[in-house]
């Protein structure tokens, strides 16, 4: 591993998932996350990264002239922070594909269910609805689909009598606390590849 592993987070709410980067692995391991950025100018996330010393910026979709302006002023934004690794941490917005193509195989995100099942918004809400016991939360690499990208790292939790989506949030949450760091250090160390024979796969050391 490099002596410094710069990441920018993308965050467009309260940003817990930030913060559990912030606490677990920023400054740690070379890891460093040197720009935090969302689509939201008042998001609550920010103000957690302000409090750290990172730096922030919000790109408001009203503010430029359509997605991919404001996607391609995004990608500008986190090229000069010099981050090598997206991470998005409850980014509410798909990326275009010109954003992605600038970070190839650097975009992560974290998704509150066992993918492919229950991709896309109300994740938690579609898995209640269709009478789960199993929850999970999966994290990925971001490609030009809905959450379908290669799976990196995927817990799962039984909740057979679950019938809330705060309830199982409560389980969830905890979960890609843990998960979503997990994969940076990951990453950060080179212990992550695609399996050239399957690109679905991603190959993790030891």
């Amino acid at each position: 591993m490099t002596d410094r592993f710069p990441i920018a987070v993308l965050a467009s709410g309260t940003g817990s998932n930030l913060q559990a980067i912030l606490d677990s692995v920023h400054g740690r391991e070379g890891i460093e996350v040197v720009a935090v950025g969302s689509n939201v100018a008042d998001a609550p996330a920010l103000e957690r990264a302000r409090r750290a010393g990172v730096p922030t910026a919000a790109f408001p979709l009203a503010d430029h002239p359509d997605r991919a302006a404001r996607d391609a002023a995004l990608a500008d934004w986190i090229e000069r922070q010099g981050a090598g690794l997206v991470v998005l941490a409850g980014y509410m917005q798909l990326l275009t594909p010109g954003f992605l193509a600038r970070f190839p195989q650097a975009v992560v995100n974290v998704h509150p269910a066992l993918l492919p099942a229950f991709p896309g918004l109300r994740a938690v809400e579609q898995a209640l609805e269709h009478g789960v016991r199993v929850f999970g939360v999966t994290v990925h690499f971001v490609d030009e689909g809905v959450d379908t990208g290669p799976i990196i790292l995927q817990r799962a939790v039984e909740l057979p009598h679950a019938r809330d989506a705060g309830e199982v949030f409560e389980h969830i949450h905890a979960i890609e606390h843990e998960l979503l760091p997990e994969a940076i250090r990951l990453i950060a160390r080179g212990a992550v590849s695609v399996d050239p024979a399957n690109p679905r796969r991603v190959l993790l050391e030891p």
